[in-house]
C-alpha cells in the first residue's frame, strides 16, 4: 500500500521514478547507437532536451500529484526541449566535425569509455535534475501559502526560457551578420551586445533558470525541497562541466576575446550601478 508523507504519494513516486529511468535508458541506447556508428559522440547533445522532456510527460501522465502543476511542468520543459532540439539540430546538421568540447574530453577514450562517460553520464544526470519533476507528479500542493510557489516557479521557468532564446537569437543573428550591418563599418570580433553584453554566457544562464525555476515550483511540495542538488547539478555542468568553462577554453585564441572577458561577467551579470 503506498504510504503518503506530507503530500508526497511514495508508491507512485515508484511508478514515476522507474517509468522515468525507462524512457531515459531508451533515449540515451538509441542516440548513443547511432552516434558510434557515425563516429559523432556530440549527438548526446541532441537527447539533452528531448529526454528531459519525456522525464516530465511521463510523470505528468502517469503521476497522482496535483494535475495542473504536473502537465504545466510538462508543457514548459517540453517547450524549452522543442526549441532547445532545434538549436542542436540545425548547428550539428550544418557540419561533419565533432564539437571539439567532445574530442578534448573523449580523447583516446576506448568505446566502453565513451558510452560510460557520455551516455551514461548524462542519463544519471538527466534523472538527477528532472528529480523535481518527478517529485512533484506524485505529490499534492499544500493549502497553506506554500502553494503559490508553483505558479512562481513556473513563471521563471518561463522566464528564463525567454532569456535563453533571445540569447541563442541574437548570436545566430551576429554569426549570419556582414560587415557592413554593423554602423562604423567592421564587423566585431566578440558579440557583446544585448544580454552578451551582461553575461558571457547568457543561454546557459536561461537554461540554469529554467531548472531553477523548477526545482522552485516543485518546493511548494515540502518532500521536494529536498532536491536542491537537482538545480545545483544544473548549474554545475552548464557552467563548469560541459558548458561555459569548456566552451572558453575554445575562445581564448579569438581576437578581443580576453578583453570581453575583462569587460563582462562570466555568468551572473552585475548588479546595475546606483547614482
Amino acid at each position: 500500500m503506498a504510504l503518503r508523507r506530507r503530500g508526497l504519494d511514495t508508491g507512485n513516486l515508484r511508478t514515476v521514478a522507474g517509468a522515468s529511468v525507462a524512457v531515459v535508458t531508451l533515449a540515451q541506447a538509441v542516440t548513443a547507437t547511432v552516434a558510434l556508428r557515425r563516429g559523432r559522440p556530440d549527438y548526446a547533445d541532441a537527447v539533452w532536451g528531448p529526454g528531459l522532456a519525456a522525464i516530465s510527460l511521463v510523470g505528468a501522465t502517469v503521476g497522482r500529484g496535483d494535475a495542473r502543476r504536473r502537465w504545466a511542468l510538462a508543457a514548459v520543459t517540453t517547450g524549452w526541449a522543442v526549441r532547445l532540439e532545434k538549436q542542436m539540430v540545425g548547428r550539428m546538421a550544418g557540419t561533419d566535425e565533432v564539437d571539439p568540447r567532445y574530442v578534448e574530453f573523449l580523447d583516446g577514450a576506448s568505446t566502453p569509455k565513451v558510452l560510460a562517460k557520455v551516455f551514461l553520464t548524462q542519463g544519471l544526470s538527466q534523472l538527477v535534475v528532472s528529480l523535481p519533476l518527478q517529485l512533484a507528479a506524485a505529490s499534492t500542493l499544500p493549502r497553506s501559502s506554500r502553494r503559490w510557489l508553483a505558479p512562481a516557479g513556473i513563471a521563471v521557468m518561463v522566464g528564463g526560457a525567454v532569456v535563453e532564446a533571445l540569447a541563442d537569437r541574437q548570436k545566430d543573428q551576429f554569426k549570419a551578420a556582414e560587415d557592413g550591418d554593423f554602423e562604423g563599418g567592421g564587423k566585431p570580433d566578440v558579440l557583446d551586445t544585448g544580454l552578451w553584453g551582461l553575461s558571457r554566457h547568457p543561454n546557459y544562464l536561461g537554461d540554469s533558470i529554467v531548472w531553477d525555476g523548477a526545482y522552485l515550483a516543485a518546493a511548494a511540495s515540502s518532500p521536494a525541497a529536498w532536491a536542491l542538488p537537482a538545480p545545483a547539478l544544473m548549474s554545475y555542468i552548464l557552467m563548469f562541466a560541459t558548458g561555459a568553462r569548456r566552451t572558453e577554453k575554445h575562445m581564448q585564441d579569438r581576437p578581443g576575446y580576453a578583453d570581453y572577458q575583462q569587460r563582462v561577467p562570466f555568468f551572473f551579470p552585475r548588479p546595475l550601478a546606483t547614482t
